[in-house]
């Protein structure tokens, strides 16, 4: 198993992971990001995401997609948005290999925390994340406004 850092050249599997996983999570028809988003969000002038895939041979098998957000009580923190893992590859310990780069990342550029979310039902994933010690917060809601929601803002 090879972990690197993410190319332009990844993401048509990139995005075949990110459909795997709204599939798992009985999503399938919200994905809407595209290649040609990736590429302008990821590689363009002012790329706001960054990720590391774990390559099996030539076939990506797993990614970590983060990025900077900014607390203004801790400073500089690392948003953690999807850590997937081919389901024929779950527990095998790849998700391991991609959220320890992860969070060496997160060290080598002086974040302060280190932050994502976990379904309430995703058991397993809730399991991994318990073995590094993680703290759960129960306190806060998770609030959004959808892309209709955006556009129609008066």
């Amino acid at each position: 198993m090879n972990i690197r850092q993410g190319t332009k050249q990844d993401l048509p599997q990139v995005l075949e992971l990110i459909q795997e996983l709204a599939d798992f999570e009985n999503a399938s028809g919200e994905v809407t990001n595209t290649i040609t988003m990736m590429e302008e969000d990821g590689f363009g002038e002012k790329p706001i995401f960054d990720f590391v895939v774990a390559e099996d041979g030539d076939k990506i098998v797993g990614i970590s997609i983060y990025y900077f957000r900014y607390s203004t009580w801790k400073g500089k923190c690392l948003y953690l948005e999807d850590l997937i893992v081919t389901e024929r590859l779950r527990g095998k310990g790849v998700g391991k290999l991609l959220f320890d780069e992860t969070v060496r990342f997160a060290k080598k550029t002086n974040c302060k925390v280190m932050t994502w979310q976990v379904l309430d039902w995703n058991e397993p994933a809730i399991g991994f994340y318990k073995k590094y010690d993680s703290i759960f917060d129960g306190e806060w809601v998770n609030c959004k406004l959808l892309t209709d929601q955006i556009e129609n803002f008066n």
